[in-house]
């Protein structure tokens, strides 16, 4: 989407003024485990498209103790065998460390080869409740089939 110089202007004016007095922004790191379930969509008429659809439902223990659902678009349709993409979205409810609320990650990944790259996002503003504000990466690690995160976030300082 492309904001023209006037409406960019107008939209970072509107955002300053909903923004208020600024908090103290503490930087954080949170790991732990998690156990993730995924189920293929239906085909929505992708067939020949090389693309596939899945639901996400994940379970997070450690400093982040909650669950998360989401759906993921992959594609494995390439030519190159160890090559592919993928792209998720997921919501996650629960508690990290000792706030409550929710917040969406964003996942973009690739397979060149067999080499991965992963990027894996808080998506800005989506968080609720006691973690409003929340912004960071996460990364995975699969080590003999088990999975872990490490999550560096911040937060506005608690009062």
């Amino acid at each position: 989407m492309y904001l023209g110089g006037a409406a960019l202007a107008r939209t970072q004016d509107q955002a300053a003024a909903h923004s208020g007095p600024k908090e103290k922004v503490v930087a954080s790191h949170a790991s732990g485990t998690f156990e993730v379930k995924l189920t293929p969509q239906k085909d929505e008429g992708q067939s020949d498209s090389g693309l596939g659809t899945m639901s996400i439902d994940k379970q997070f223990h450690g400093d982040l103790e909650g669950m998360s659902k989401g759906s993921m678009l992959s594609s494995a349709a390439t030519i190159v065998k160890g090559s592919g993409g993928y792209v998720a979205m997921e919501r996650v409810t629960g508690m990290l460390r000792d706030r409550t609320g929710s917040f969406v990650l964003q996942h973009s990944g690739t397979m060149t080869r067999g080499t991965p790259q992963l990027i894996i996002s808080v998506v800005p503003d989506s968080g609720t409740g006691e973690l409003t504000e929340l912004a960071g990466t996460m990364t995975i690690k699969i080590d003999a089939g088990k999975h872990s995160y490490e999550f560096d976030y911040t937060l506005p300082e608690t009062r």
